[in-house]
């Protein structure tokens, strides 16, 4: 079935942007409403062509960026589910489709292309909603390609998105004062000077940031009554009786199955146990406390998941194409997905040098629960894994954790011998 089912046209040029000036003004009404201010830094003399790079934490993110760039003319990077049922449009907006997570050459000649035009390349290098407010793994290649563009590198940072539609509770929160900081960090001059390596390292330095520490210091209080749903889809292990895959919540608190205990999250965005003690008052804390934890599994050799799942496909923009039942397996090998499509059997296999990350979904599209987005040049497979011992944002974690160790390995001289 998926042999002779038509790939989405990767290597169509991208279309210069139209109506850049509607799409402004649609998103000027949503900026108003949540009084949102952006503010600018060492961007004298800047003008496209530029590279931006933005951080990811709703939709409201696009917004802010299409303000920043108006009236110039900006071709973003989407995801290949954001074409769905809408390419022709997306193209004539001058989108550029990308399958997460994949080491995609074409992508760069469109880049390429956008800046040599005099137009704006916008990226979200995070790739992903960031789970918790905080900043999300970002690429080795980023240096690389602002090498190769070699215009000015500017980055768009956004504050208050994720507190106000948190990629684990997406209803608007209601969030008044967010804010942006457009800043250029490198200038062609300084690219000439610096190795790819360096330039990725500024990058990284600039794109730090904590929704959560924001709001609290800017007294910022969220009353939504559901603020603390499907936050266990993030803090899925107990830090009481350290079980996994027994979080639960309900309205604004977040509670353990296994041992009973329960914690409040405040208006503040704070965690406050409603009895004993508040182990991780800060979210992000809680979260990175988690990847801890899968980083000795992996690193002592004892991290192996293998689960019975369901397979949706999306090999272009026309619609997904269901695959049936399948197994997932995921381990110091990588991924391997083998299946059965109704034609013929399969097997997708992604090495852990192929991903230094992986995309997920909470409750996606309200199918069958939490998924796995695994990609490669030609293929995006949504694997949603069967029962509830699991934890999608473990597999991310798990995936980073042992890219890591690779990378660690091989700078070791360890990888080959």
């Amino acid at each position: 079935m998926l042999d002779s089912t038509p790939r989405f046209d990767m290597k169509r040029a991208p279309m210069r942007q139209h109506l850049g000036w509607l799409i402004y003004l649609l998103s000027a009404v949503v900026l108003r409403m949540h009084r949102n201010r952006i503010e600018r830094e060492n961007m004298e003399g800047i003008r496209a062509p530029y590279l931006l790079l933005c951080n990811h934490n709703a939709f409201m993110d696009f917004m802010v960026a299409s303000h920043v760039v108006f009236p110039a003319r900006a071709n973003f990077v989407v995801a290949i589910d954001g074409y769905l049922k809408r390419e022709w449009l997306l193209r004539f907006i001058g989108c550029i489709c990308k399958r997460k997570f994949t080491n995609d050459i074409q992508l760069v000649r469109h880049l390429r292309t956008v800046v040599q035009r005099g137009d704006i390349a916008a990226i979200y290098p995070e790739a992903r909603y960031s789970l918790c407010g905080t900043t999300a793994v970002l690429p080795d290649s980023l240096g690389k390609l602002a090498k190769i563009l070699n215009v000015p590198v500017v980055v768009l940072i956004c504050h208050g998105h994720h507190i106000n539609s948190p990629f684990f509770n997406l209803p608007d929160h209601h969030v008044k004062g967010t804010r942006a900081l457009a800043k250029c960090i490198l200038r062609p001059e300084d690219l000439k000077n610096m190795t790819p390596a360096q330039i990725t390292e500024r990058i990284r330095e600039s794109f730090v940031y904590d929704d959560y520490a924001w709001q609290k210091e800017q007294g910022i209080r969220i009353t939504y009554k559901n603020r603390a749903v499907g936050l266990q889809k993030v803090l899925y292990q107990c830090p009481a009786c350290r079980a996994e895959y027994r979080m639960a919540s309900e309205e604004t608190e977040l509670f353990c199955k296994a041992c009973g205990k329960r914690w409040r999250m405040t208006e503040l965005g704070d965690l406050e146990a409603t009895s004993g003690e508040t182990e991780f008052a800060h979210i992000p804390d809680w979260y990175e406390w988690e990847r801890e934890n899968v980083r000795r599994e992996v690193r002592e050799g004892r991290y192996d998941f293998t689960c019975k799942a369901h397979v949706d496909a999306l090999p272009n923009a026309k619609g997904y194409i269901h695959l049936g039942a399948a197994e997932l397996r995921h381990g110091p090998e990588g991924f391997r997905l083998t299946g059965h499509d109704g034609t013929a059997p399969y097997e997708v296999k992604i090495t852990v040098p192929e991903h230094y990350s992986v995309h997920i979904e909470y409750e996606y599209l309200g199918k069958y629960g939490d998924c796995v987005d695994l990609n490669t040049l030609t293929d995006t497979l949504y694997v949603y894994p069967e029962g509830e011992d699991f934890a999608v944002t473990k597999i991310a974690l798990a995936t980073e954790e042992l890219y890591a160790l690779e990378e660690d390995n091989r700078r070791k001289g360890k990888v080959g011998d």
